[in-house]
């Protein structure tokens, strides 16, 4: 078993732990050049490496979007009554229970569990979950779509280019394949150590309520998971991948909205740090679970 899971496990909690010490240590860190840079060069060159990496063509991609969008969406109708029937405030939690950490978190895991076909698969996740963020995000918080940011985010332009080779049946060039490849590759390292700094800065401020959102982000999202792999009858990689996918803790980027629209923020950001810790300790079995 552990012969299996060490050579998962490790390499992703030790670039989160990376970030976690630098931050504790004090040390210069600017996350937000390595923000940018992980949005606008590294993320894009992993979408197009992993969309180039398919092995059913846009089928597998769009089925692997469309199941993203299953997923968000029913623990959005489900957690927003919930939260309803308890008389909390919908708009400030609703968003830490839809959207699991499915980039920072789930495709360096999907990528090291199952290779490049999980890598592959787990990209149509990844860009779904994201420009749902974007758009669905900000109206829920907000009141308006954030539509300036989703034109101006390079991983849109970078699927729909790998689509257009999809279709088309093309190959890049070696020389940028290569390139692609390469920078992608600094990608996963980036994403984990950024997200290990941002949960030094975390801090729970009401532990119930942190616990209340991380149980209604894990129930419901393995709940539509489990639906999705019975009603499609998945097997193998795609099962996996789903399974991982939906039982990620809260993303870390709720807390950037939260902040920015004052929806919360210390009670999101106490979510995402008891929801990280618990998935951590979780994540053995989960990976038993989602292996073939």
């Amino acid at each position: 078993m552990y012969t299996q899971l060490l050579p998962i496990i490790i390499p992703v909690l030790a670039c989160v732990l990376v970030g976690f010490v630098w931050a504790r240590s004090g040390s210069p860190f600017n996350r937000e050049f390595l923000t940018r840079l992980v949005m606008n060069v590294g993320a894009p060159c992993l979408v197009l490496n992993g969309m180039t990496s398919l092995s059913a063509g846009p089928t597998e991609f769009y089925r692997s979007a469309l199941i993203a969008v299953w997923l968000i969406g029913a623990c959005f109708v489900t957690g927003a009554l919930i939260l309803r029937a308890a008389k909390q405030p919908v708009r400030s939690y609703v968003p830490a229970v839809m959207f699991g950490n499915m980039g920072n978190l789930g495709v360096p895991l999907c990528a090291f569990a199952f290779g490049d076909e999980g890598l592959g698969v787990v990209i149509g996740f990844y860009i779904a979950a994201s420009v749902i963020q974007f758009v669905i995000g900000p109206m829920i918080q907000g009141r308006q779509a954030a539509w300036r940011t989703l034109l101006t985010t390079p991983i849109i332009y970078a699927a729909l280019l790998g689509l257009l080779l999809l279709q088309t049946e093309t190959e890049i060039p070696l020389a940028l394949a290569n390139t692609v490849e390469l920078i992608g590759g600094m990608t996963l390292p980036l994403m984990l150590i950024a997200m290990g700094y941002s949960l030094a800065m975390f801090k729970v401020s009401r532990i119930n309520t942190a616990i209340g959102i991380t149980a209604l982000r894990f129930a419901l999202g393995l709940m539509a998971g489990l639906l999705a792999i019975e009603f499609l009858e998945l097997e193998g990689v795609i099962r996996g991948v789903v399974l991982i996918e939906a039982c990620m803790p809260v993303a870390v980027f709720n807390f950037l909205f939260a902040a920015r629209y004052d929806r919360a923020p210390e009670d999101v950001a106490g979510a995402i740090l008891v929801s990280t810790v618990l998935s951590f300790i979780s994540l053995p079995w989960l990976l038993l679970w989602a292996l073939p």
